[in-house]
């Protein structure tokens, strides 16, 4: 589940990160919670104590870097830009490529990690949708009607 609303969150990840002013630690844990998949069944290994250590810092901006590397080992940061107050972060699949060519995730945040964090959300979500089937899968109901039966005629 990415990015998702449990029932007691009022408002989805995105917007928090958006509504924020400055990261704080619950709100770190929360994204570590609903939006990792790999960190839960890292355990207690190098990486997951890694991050640990980072949020007990308050360091947000490595904690978000580090969260990036374990989550999406497939995106890079391709630009961190301060710019008229605001930061602004761009992830990319393809760093190599030029700006015009490139398909970048970006977001931006008056707080260098909440961009960061606001960017890794929205990739995580695009990465959701698009490992969505285009046709929803049904299940049948089992029809108490219904019954197997052998047809073969062994004579």
């Amino acid at each position: 589940m990415t990015a998702a609303r449990r029932h007691d969150d009022p408002l989805p990840l995105a917007e928090r990160l958006r509504d924020a002013r400055a990261m704080a630690r619950p709100l770190m844990l929360d994204i570590i919670d609903h939006a990792c998949r790999r960190i839960p069944s890292l355990g207690q290994r190098e990486p997951s104590a890694r991050i640990t250590r980072l949020v007990d810092a308050e360091a947000w901006a490595d904690a978000a870097l580090a969260l990036m590397e374990i989550e999406l080992p497939q995106w890079q940061v391709r630009r961190i830009v301060y710019d008229e107050g605001e930061w602004h972060c761009a992830l990319s699949r393809q760093r190599e490529l030029p700006d015009w060519l490139d398909v970048a995730v970006e977001a931006r945040h008056t707080d260098l990690a909440l961009a960061l964090l606001s960017a890794f959300i929205e990739v995580q979500t695009a990465v959701a949708e698009a490992s969505r089937p285009s046709v929803p899968s049904v299940r049948p109901t089992p029809d108490a009607l219904y019954e197997p039966l052998v047809c073969e005629n062994f004579s």
